[in-house]
């Protein structure tokens, strides 16, 4: 009898046990996702030095990596990154390190990604490129980074808007949208790219008497 209580005690705590191991997701792999989003270093780097899967998935997909660079724990971030996370794991709702960087501005570590095979081609959930929310958000240095790594300047998300779309239909007009639009530009961006209804980026300019971004555009050869 007692022999069989030790036989169902133990195939009970196996079938306990199995989801979290299954799921690549131990006590270790916790701590180190804890660690990451406090920016705790010194604890990171004990428990890299023990056996662990360091891309681990917490319950919503996110790894210690996009944990930290949700934070914008840089240091955190570049513990991880050196020793060997995965800058491209997309969680739940297909944010990855890189593209989170890109879209928060958090530019430390979206150069570290860059540094550590970023994929610039992939997408988010609105399928847009890193570039595309940099742009929107008014983040200058990150969207000058962006293009100097060579994302494409003219892809299409899944609203049919580019960069430059974004950085006038929901932008300010103001200097940092201003200073975006002109990189865009300089880089080869089509002035005349319109979104799905057919309407221009100098005719949301212009809807908007957005004068000086307009300028630009007429001056690249917007019609």
């Amino acid at each position: 009898m007692l022999k069989s209580l030790k036989i169902l005690t133990f195939v009970f705590l196996a079938i306990v046990a199995f989801p979290v191991m299954a799921s690549g997701q131990g006590m270790n792999e916790t701590k180190l996702q804890a660690a990451a989003a406090k920016g705790d270093v010194a604890t990171i780097k004990d428990l890299l030095s023990q056996p662990i899967q360091i891309d681990a998935r917490d319950a919503n997909g996110r790894t210690a990596l996009l944990l930290a660079t949700h934070a914008n724990q840089v240091a955190a971030a570049k513990a991880l990154i050196e020793a060997g996370a995965d800058v491209n794991a997309k969680d739940d709702i297909q944010d990855s390190p890189y593209l989170y960087a890109g879209a928060r501005g958090h530019l430390e570590i979206l150069k570290l990604t860059l540094d550590h095979g970023a994929d610039l081609k992939s997408t988010n959930r609105f399928g847009g490129t890193a570039l595309i929310p940099a742009a929107e958000r008014g983040h200058v240095d990150t969207v000058r980074t962006l293009i100097e790594a060579g994302v494409a300047v003219d892809h299409v998300n899944n609203l049919g808007w580019t960069a430059l779309l974004e950085a006038i239909i929901l932008g300010n007009g103001g200097e940092k949208h201003q200073q975006i639009v002109q990189l865009l530009l300089s880089a080869g961006a089509d002035p005349n790219l319109p979104d799905r209804e057919g309407v221009s980026p100098l005719r949301h300019a212009r809807d908007r008497d957005y004068k000086a971004i307009e300028a630009m555009l007429v001056a690249a050869g917007a019609r």
